[in-house]
This record gives C-alpha cells, structure tokens and sequence, in this order.
C-alpha cells in the first residue's frame, strides 16, 4: 500500500470502530425502535429533521417509511422530513429566520403522541433544538441521533443515542447504521 493511502486505512478503522461502538448501547436502541414502533403502529407519524448530511439521513429515514425498506408487503408509513421541501425552508429561513425552519413545520404538522427525531453530529444546531422544544409543546416526543457528546440538543431529548466520536464522518455512518436498525425493528412488526 502506497504510504499516501494510510490515512484511508485509518479512516476505515476508525470508522469500524465507531460503528462497534454501537453494540454497547443495544438498549439504547432497542427503546428507540420501540418508540418510533409503537408511535406508528399507533396511528402516529414520524417527522425527522437534520442539516447537511444530517438531513440526508433524515430524509432516507422518512422515505424509507413512506416507501419500503425491505418487505414489499409492509403498508406504507406515516413519515415526513422536515428538510426535505426547499420552498418551505427558504420561506420560513427569509421570513423569520434559519433557526425557525423546523420548529415553524412541527407546529404546522406535529400532534399528540407524534415523534421528532432529528439527526446532528454536534448536537447543537440551534433550529434542531427549536423543534424539539416545540415538539415537546406539541405533546410529541423527540428522539436525537447525536454525536460528539451529545451537545446541547441532548436536553432537549426524551430519548437520544450519541455516537461515541468527534469525527463527524464517523458519527454519521453509525447513525446510518442505527437508522436501519429502527427499520429492521418496525418491520418485524408491522402488518
């Protein structure tokens, strides 16, 4: 291996790392699934939310609920992410401001018993926050998919799993892995 490659290695083992990490928080997970099951067995609806790469988690999360993850026969899911619409973000972002972008759709659309999960490496992006705090108000639940210790989202969670690591790479590959785990878990139930 051309020395110029090392860091790829390095990279990948860190990565594999994280992602191990992972096993140690089983029940962490499995109380994840169960809400989100419960939730949209339930009658009630998912919304995520996310910035950057993050919001990509979040919109494959929504869509794999509307669509399908492995069971063709599975009905389809209520799930909306809340990056998803540009026009909606670019209005709320001009007219109040980027920190209202999510909290401004959850309380056009979140209801009682709803759940919010939102996805951030840091934790601690101001608009996520907002819209678990409004989540709350709505009498939903919020979930967080965090990193780096948590940030300051992690107060604002009835539930979180924070991704052991500083390196926001990794952080996001291990929430990718947790996201399917949510998705294995409600299909094993759902009718």
């Amino acid at each position: 291996m051309s020395k110029n490659h090392h860091w790829m290695q390095d990279c990948v083992a860190d990565s594999s790392r994280v992602i191990g990490t992972l096993s140690d928080q089983l029940e962490h997970i499995a109380a994840i699934c169960e809400t989100v099951t419960s939730a949209l067995l339930g009658g009630k609806k998912l919304l995520t939310a996310g910035n950057g790469g993050s919001a990509a988690a979040a919109l494959h999360l929504a869509e794999e609920l509307t669509g399908r993850y492995s069971r063709p026969d599975r009905r389809a899911l209520p799930a909306m992410c809340l990056a998803a619409d540009g026009t909606a973000l670019t209005c709320i972002a001009n007219d109040w401001d980027f920190g209202s972008v999510f909290s401004r759709q959850v309380e056009a659309f979140a209801q009682s018993g709803d759940v919010l999960v939102v996805f951030s490496s840091s934790g601690n992006s101001a608009n996520l926050i907002r819209a678990c705090e409004v989540m709350r108000q709505r009498g939903g639940k919020t979930i967080g998919l965090l990193g780096k210790g948590g940030g300051k989202a992690l107060s604002h969670c009835d539930q979180a799993l924070v991704v052991n690591s500083q390196r926001t790479a990794a952080i996001q590959e291990a929430h990718e892995v947790v996201l399917h785990l949510m998705l294995e878990y409600l299909e094993k139930y759902c009718d």
